[in-house]
């Protein structure tokens, strides 16, 4: 009997010794069974998608407001054969990139093709071999939901922040100064470093592209939507850049009088104005003249300078169009073939 009583206290006491009452004989699946819900769908996201997600060493910048010649950002390989899906600001300047693996892996890296409009780009990294993330469908997100960021940012790799989606369909304006529509707003802390990194639903899909914070404001930073992306890469990856077609003017946003609205049943006061008219570009070609103000394009109303870069950038170049506009008190109508810009 003493001999049995001593076996116990013995048990009990490396128990206690361990500092977690006897915790450490649990498995993990037992220890994954203390995280609740948020935890678990925040840690199988990590353990899913991390290995996928690179951190991208600029060894070089021609850019002066980058003083020692090196830069870093985040990006995520979407294909086994090496394509990295990043922003267009982490590269752009470049003159060298290496990419940096979870697994400790070193790659050179060329850039394939970038779109200052969305700020996106595509590099490449020469392995058959490499994780891969699923793209998700950025069109299917819920104001609330719960997101995960993952990059590179300050230098620390493989940094992990998670929110919830602030807002969806926001607009923000590029370095290019084009529109990008469809924006996901975020409450996910980003930090220089962090551009370029995937943001990815609970079930470890990627559902955007990390690509802005506000400076001086907390808790708000952008994502451009993966939807957006997939067509960027698409043209990038085939063609070596995005196609756009462009009519060859330069134009305002310019009020006009509510006469004028009325009789046009215009749903905004406002319409393009003709600027600047390019010297054999379609426009000129055309016939479009300097004061000309359009107000519909293949009777689609556009109001200002951005509608008209909406409508063109999904608009093939190539194929004709009819343009409306004000000229002189009148209204006439023009039939236009876009070039690819």
């Amino acid at each position: 009997m003493n001999q049995d009583i001593h076996w116990v206290l013995s048990i009990d006491r490396e128990n206690l010794s361990s500092g977690n009452g006897g915790s450490r004989n649990l498995d993990q699946d037992s220890d994954r069974e203390l995280l609740d819900a948020y935890s678990r769908a925040v840690t199988n996201v990590v353990e899913n998608v991390g290995p996928s997600v690179v951190a991208i060493n600029i060894k070089q910048r021609r850019a002066a407001s980058r003083p020692g010649g090196e830069g870093s950002g985040s990006g995520v390989i979407i294909t086994p054969d090496g394509f990295v899906l990043t922003n267009n600001h982490v590269v752009e300047h470049s003159d060298s990139l290496e990419v940096s693996l979870t697994d400790g892996r070193t790659f050179p890296a060329q850039i394939i093709g970038t779109d200052p409009a969305t700020d996106l780009a595509v590099i490449r990294i020469s392995d058959g071999s490499l994780p891969t993330s699923e793209l998700g469908d950025s069109d299917l997100l819920k104001v609330g939901q719960l997101v995960i960021a993952i990059g590179n940012p300050l230098g620390f790799q493989s940094t992990v922040s998670a929110g919830v989606v602030s807002a969806v369909g926001r607009s923000l304006r590029s370095q290019a100064g084009r529109l990008i529509d469809g924006v996901i707003q975020t409450d996910v802390a980003l930090n220089p470093g962090n551009s370029g990194g995937p943001l990815v639903d609970s079930r470890g899909r990627v559902i955007g592209i990390n690509t802005a914070m506000i400076y001086m404001a907390q808790g708000i930073s952008f994502a451009i939507p993966i939807n957006t992306a997939r067509w960027v890469v698409t043209e990038l990856v085939v063609h070596g850049k995005v196609r756009r077609a462009y009519l060859g003017v330069g134009a305002q946003t310019r009020p006009v009088n509510r006469r004028i609205q009325h009789n046009l049943a215009l749903n905004t006061p406002t319409v393009v104005e003709v600027v600047t008219v390019e010297k054999n570009g379609p426009a000129e070609h055309s016939g479009l003249e300097r004061g000309d103000c359009i107000f519909a394009l293949n009777e689609i109303q556009v109001a200002t300078v951005d509608d008209l870069h909406r409508l063109l950038s999904k608009w093939p170049p190539g194929t004709p169009l009819e343009v409306k506009l004000l000229r002189s008190g009148r209204v006439d109508i023009f039939r236009l073939t876009p070039r690819e810009g």
